[in-house]
């Protein structure tokens, strides 16, 4: 199987498509896009023409900022929602709608949409990310249902902690799992169902979290605490 990479540094995706090619053999085709934009789709598709795309990772988000901060705050605002939404959402409906009638063609394929366990409760401090992460949740599963029965599994993945640059590479510990190990655990569990949390520690959490009374969730001293924790941790 060979692979596509698309992202927005196309120096940073001919530096991983060569480390993919060196240490597996495969051929690795780049498209350099930048999700935030709405003009990009077009590309995308000619370039994609003529492939046999047999899994689809809709992979892309972004983060207002890794420190937890109030709604009101987030510098640029109006530009800021603008790159969330289309970089969160837009992107994983367009894909979906590029990538999709192939798959449906063919009766087989796998979508694996990331979501997050942010979606899975209100999350104060996160509100916009969170709520976008909902509709990558919400999408998955009536896709899923829509067109499972033609042979495409779509699967929502909603992690918790997971280190990467969007998290600021935060130390990996039994909870906040590092990429490659996250990944390789959650390949194991594409057919369980549509919506999973991906790993063994944070479908734990994920119970843990559902017994905490949304109160306490929500309450001022648990939202500084949160904000102080993260900083204690970037820093």
């Amino acid at each position: 199987m060979n692979i596509v990479l698309i992202s927005r540094t196309l120096e940073k995706l001919n530096k991983v498509a060569k480390e993919i090619e060196d240490d597996t053999g495969r051929s690795v085709k780049v498209i350099a896009s930048d999700f935030t934009r709405e003009d990009i789709y077009e590309n995308i598709e000619d370039n994609l023409k003529g492939l046999d795309v047999g899994i689809l990772v809709n992979n892309v988000g972004m983060l207002f900022s890794p420190i937890p901060h109030r709604f009101l705050d987030v510098e640029n605002l109006d530009t800021a929602i603008t790159n969330l939404i289309n970089c969160n959402m837009k992107s994983l409906v367009m894909m979906s709608k590029i990538i999709l009638p192939h798959m449906e063609k063919r009766k087989k394929g796998v979508i694996l949409n990331l979501s997050s366990g942010t979606g899975c409760f209100p999350c104060p401090l996160y509100s916009t990310y969170s709520a976008s992460k909902v509709f990558v949740d919400r999408f998955s599963r009536g896709l899923q249902a829509e067109y499972g029965y033609k042979g495409v599994i779509i699967q929502s993945v909603a992690p918790y902690g997971v280190s990467t640059p969007m998290t600021q590479n935060q130390k990996a510990n039994m909870v906040n799992k590092t990429a490659e190990d996250f990944v390789n655990e959650s390949l194991d569990r594409v057919l369980v169902g549509d919506h999973i949390h991906g790993c063994f520690a944070h479908e734990i959490l994920a119970l843990i979290i559902k017994t905490i009374p949304l109160w306490v969730l929500h309450s001022t001293i648990t939202q500084e605490k949160v904000i102080d924790h993260v900083k204690n941790r970037l820093s």
